[in-house]
């Protein structure tokens, strides 16, 4: 940081392991390290400081969208309260100086190269194989987002002048059955969609979608790939890996 001096720092790092990071004991380790490159920003006249967050901060409505502003937060495992007292941790320190905090609040992501056991990840790549896709009833309602999308808010967040929370979302619901469905669509085999032949998560939340105003109207960001053309893009993704 002392030789950089940047004046935004857009921080990313943290425990992502798939089916680990929830109760990874590196995220306090992580906590301490985000407060640390703050003060370093601090110290070496940053002006921006913007960091991700999880939209399982939230304490999720049965039925409405997760807003910035109104809904309340509450921590469900280790990774997410270790976010929530990282932003703050943040903000104590930044409220009285001259460094704007944005926190990004990302929700479902899904993409090229993710994870080859997440939900549109494992889907796709068993299509693609002529292999069954086996599912839960699927009955959740999800808010996805193509995760270059994604990296395009966060540039565009970092490059506003817009602080506080900001949700990186779609802001469109839509249940895990219907984005399984539309995979197998996509692929030209819906014949391998197997809902149901998973048991349902215990304690599954029913619906966590985003509203996207300040994304949209402060931020002034929206997705240019729609839901159709983010899955078309992962199912040839892993069409392409399965003929490497």
């Amino acid at each position: 940081m002392d030789e950089v001096r940047p004046d935004c720092v857009l921080h990313l790092a943290w425990c992502v392991e798939h089916g680990k990071f929830w109760t990874d004991p590196k995220n306090a380790d992580w906590g301490a390290a985000t407060l640390a490159l703050a003060h370093a920003a601090l110290s070496t006249g940053a002006k921006r400081f913007v960091c991700v967050g999880t939209c399982y901060e939230y304490d999720w409505p049965d039925e409405a969208p997760c807003d910035e502003v109104t809904t309340p937060l509450r921590s469900h495992t280790l990774y997410d309260e270790t976010k929530i007292n990282a932003h703050l941790a943040l903000k104590g320190l930044f409220d009285k100086s001259d460094v704007a905090l944005a926190w990004a609040r990302l929700f479902f992501l899904y993409g090229p190269n993710e994870n080859p056991g997440r939900l549109v990840s494992s889907v796709a790549r068993a299509l693609v194989q002529g292999e069954e896709a086996l599912c839960s009833a699927g009955l959740a309602v999800r808010d996805f987002m193509d995760v270059r999308d994604a990296g395009a808010a966060l540039s565009a967040l970092s490059l506003s002048a817009v602080s506080g929370s900001v949700n990186i979302a779609s802001g469109e619901g839509v249940t895990v059955a219907d984005l399984v469905q539309t995979l197998g669509r996509l692929a030209g085999r819906p014949d391998l969609v197997r809902l149901g032949a998973l048991p349902d998560r215990t304690g599954e939340p029913p619906h966590i979608v985003a509203v996207t105003r300040r994304l949209h109207d402060e931020v002034g960001f929206r997705p240019v790939r729609d839901l159709d053309t983010g899955l078309r893009d992962a199912l040839a993704f892993w069409a392409d890996k399965a003929e490497r």
